[in-house]
């Protein structure tokens, strides 16, 4: 068996037993919170007085979804239910399919997070590239801007955003994905709504994210900067702008590049932090809402997208690895 062969095979082992381990703690995870998602509907529904024949109801339920069963039955069914692509339907939005309501709030996220995140790579790259090569006064002040946002939390950022944006200047509206009483389709002002409403969680997202994107490409330019090869570059007296972008960029990128596919799976679990807090229908308010209601499905479901996203985006990175960096080989040391 040759080296790249037994290289594919044990990245692939490592990434099937990922995703299984995963999907196993999801599963397990909700159940151990007390009660079950069935017991909070009758409890609410109790509270308002509406009580009769609501239990003969929850038990038609609790059977129907397979609650009923013992966990291992359930663990079983759990994992059928993934093989045919099954994730079941919402305890809390009944009947409607965990599928649909995903498929709902998808687009929401990608469109906000992967525009967000290729900008804030881009701008943090580049400028990152610049100041730890060329350094100086200018570099010194975008550092400490990057710091004190690095170490700000984005949902403080976020809160600001909307304090200044929204409540005082009304620039921006404060929460939503488009304006209340317009349908969604596919024309030039529903369009622009929804661009006008993404402007604040865009913009909380760009800067939190492009402070991490600059200190760490400017550490690793600055690092590279004094590699043998870079004087041997300059020995040669190759120009400048050449030394930099061949030989002190392209050997700085590749964390870069690692962290970028590593933030492009995230986007399947959505910005959750700041889609609760500008109420925006992404995936992290449909996994808020699953947490709130303890629906197993809902959680299971979310949660399980992302988890898929993050392992194979992983296991990419490391197959596409060797090619972009010849130092590395299918399995070398």
């Amino acid at each position: 068996m040759s080296a790249t062969t037994r290289y594919l095979i044990e990245r692939f082992t490592i990434y099937l037993l990922t995703v299984y381990i995963s999907f196993t703690i999801v599963f397990v995870l909700p159940r151990l919170v007390p009660g079950d998602p069935l017991t909070i509907y009758y409890a609410r529904l109790r509270d308002i007085g509406s009580v009769q024949g609501v239990e003969q109801m929850i038990e038609e339920y609790r059977k129907m979804l397979g609650l009923d069963k013992d966990l291992f039955t359930q663990y079983v069914s759990y994992i059928c239910s993934l093989l045919r692509g099954d994730l079941g339907y919402s305890i809390g939005n009944f009947p409607a399919k965990v599928s649909d309501m995903i498929a709902d709030a998808l687009p929401w996220s990608i469109g906000l997070l992967s525009v967000t995140t290729i900008l804030s790579w881009l701008i943090g790259t580049l400028l990152g590239a610049i100041s730890g090569w060329r350094g100086g006064r200018l570099s010194r002040i975008f550092s400490i801007g990057a710091l004190f946002l690095s170490n700000l939390p984005y949902y403080v950022l976020a809160i600001i955003l909307v304090f200044v944006f929204a409540y005082t200047l009304r620039w921006f509206p404060s929460t939503g994905g488009y304006s209340v009483g317009m349908t969604p389709r596919l024309s030039i002002d529903f369009i622009l709504n929804v661009i006008w409403h993404s402007v604040l969680p865009a913009l909380s997202i760009i800067l939190s994210s492009l402070a991490w994107w600059y200190l760490s490409m400017r550490s690793m330019v600055a690092t590279v900067k004094g590699e043998d090869f870079v004087v041997f570059a300059e020995a040669k007296g190759l120009p400048q702008k050449d030394i930099m972008w061949n030989y002190g960029v392209r050997n700085a990128i590749l964390p870069q590049v690692t962290g970028l596919a590593l933030e492009m799976s995230r986007i399947f679990a959505g910005a959750l932090v700041t889609e609760v807090i500008f109420g925006y229908p992404g995936l992290g308010t449909l996994i808020v809402t699953g947490i709130r209601t303890l629906d197993y499905f809902l959680i299971q479901g979310t949660i399980l997208l992302s988890i898929f996203a993050v392992a194979t985006a992983t296991f990419l990175v490391e197959l596409i690895y060797p090619l972009l960096d010849p130092r590395i080989r299918y399995g070398g040391g």
